[in-house]
């Protein structure tokens, strides 16, 4: 039975995908700006919904957006077998991340149910809510309620940062027409038989190494912090010198603090960023008396990881009393790391195998949805190359014919799967 992937249809699909946007055209590459709830969003799944429709697959919307598209096997009373990934955008970005597993997935079910595959397990394709943090300030919103890794009190009041800063997750998600308790978006445990999500690798590896696959082992564990320092600020010229309580060159010490202490690990797998730096009052004139910073620590390993901030925190200390400063840290989010179900992996590599497709074993260090995916069901994950291993940029970029391979694998998979 030969399953047929339409690269054509799959390159055009992204094009268009990629036109639900507002930004300003990118010079090198194609830039997307696509936020969570956004008029581009609901037109992007509307656009979405209506591909799915016509091929005869049936929809479903939870009360935050998660969109199921299905396709009922012969025993649909047997958990599914799926796929997903997201479609939001961080500003400013390119078209492949998360758009790759949601239209990859949809061909690889169009391809099955074109090829006459015999299943008696359903397939679905997941079209999972924000999992960027652009909006609401935590990643993979969605999936995070699917797999009850977040309290759906405290989701429904997570502030929108990009508009009204009295608007709410509750109140946005009502007015994007998702309505209901977020209580009830929560899957149970084993509700999936099985789940692979197709995504692009974000990193180096794979185009460095020629290989067109990836088979995601484990994804790392991110958390994420924020620090205030409180300082005492004044006048440029008339605050003297000795008389300082700088908050931003505390922060910088803060900062240097953060990278030495992920680079003392000597672990690859350690990473540590911090990607916002809020000034107070922000004029060149003024001391800064007020700092916020926003930090994303991961690691495969959660020991490790959790070593880092307490070397961290010892050097706040340091800087409380040198500096005269004051350090407040809140954690945002500390999630465990994941591993892929060996089962689905080794799926996966047989028909590398077969297809004489050359692969590769690896971690994720970006995460991803089906890390929280996977406290409800068996995971497991497919990358392919993407050029010089950029991403989250307008020159973003993935050959078709690496897309449609991982296409093709993915869709020889899910038929597999849902045999059993």
């Amino acid at each position: 039975m030969k399953i047929s992937i339409d690269a054509t249809r799959l390159q055009t699909e992204l094009d268009t995908l990629a036109t639900f946007t507002h930004v300003e055209p990118a010079t090198n590459g194609t830039a997307v700006t696509r936020i969570v709830f956004s008029d581009d969003d609901l037109k992007a799944r509307a656009w979405l919904k209506g591909l799915a429709i016509a091929e005869g697959f049936t929809i479903r919307e939870d009360a935050v957006g998660n969109t199921f598209i299905r396709w009922e096997g012969t025993e649909p009373d047997l958990p599914a077998v799926a796929t997903g990934s997201h479609i939001d955008a961080i500003p400013h970005a390119g078209m492949y991340d998360g758009t790759v597993g949601v239209l990859g997935g949809l061909e690889a079910m169009r391809a099955l149910k074109q090829s006459g595959v015999r299943r008696r397990r359903s397939l679905e394709l997941v079209l999972l809510t924000s999992e960027e943090p652009t909006r609401f300030g935590i990643g993979c919103l969605g999936s995070r309620l699917l797999s009850g890794t977040l309290d759906p009190a405290r989701a429904d009041g997570l502030r929108d940062l990009t508009g009204d800063e009295e608007a709410t997750l509750a109140k946005v998600r009502e007015a994007a027409g998702f309505a209901g308790p977020l209580e009830a978006v929560r899957l149970p445990e084993g509700h999936y038989h099985a789940w692979i999500e197709l995504h692009i690798e974000q990193g180096p590896l794979l185009e460095r190494e020629d290989v067109p696959l990836g088979i995601v082992t484990s994804i790392a564990a991110p958390a994420g912090y924020r620090f205030i320092i409180h300082g005492f600020g004044g006048h440029a010229g008339a605050l003297l010198m000795p008389d300082r309580k700088d908050a931003l060159c505390a922060a910088a010490e803060l900062i240097l603090s953060i990278e030495k202490h992920a680079l003392a690990t000597g672990a690859i797998d350690t990473v540590a960023t911090v990607g916002t730096c809020e000034v107070h009052p922000g004029a060149v004139n003024s001391v800064p008396s007020r700092v916020v910073l926003q930090v994303d620590l991961r690691d495969t390993d959660p020991v490790r990881r959790e070593g880092v901030i307490e070397a961290v925190r010892h050097d706040c200390e340091q800087l409380r009393t040198r500096r005269g400063v004051t350090i407040t840290e809140e954690l945002v989010n500390a999630d465990a790391p994941a591993d892929s179900s060996p089962h689905i992996v080794e799926v996966l590599e047989t028909i590398c195998k077969e297809n004489k497709t050359p692969c590769k074993k690896m971690v994720s260090r970006a995460y991803h949805d089906s890390l929280f995916i996977a406290r409800i069901a068996p995971i497991a994950m497919l990358f392919i190359p993407c050029r010089l291993g950029v991403s989250h940029r307008p020159n973003e970029f993935a050959k078709i014919e690496d897309i449609a391979r991982g296409t093709q694998v993915l869709a020889e998979a899910l038929a597999r799967l849902a045999l059993e």
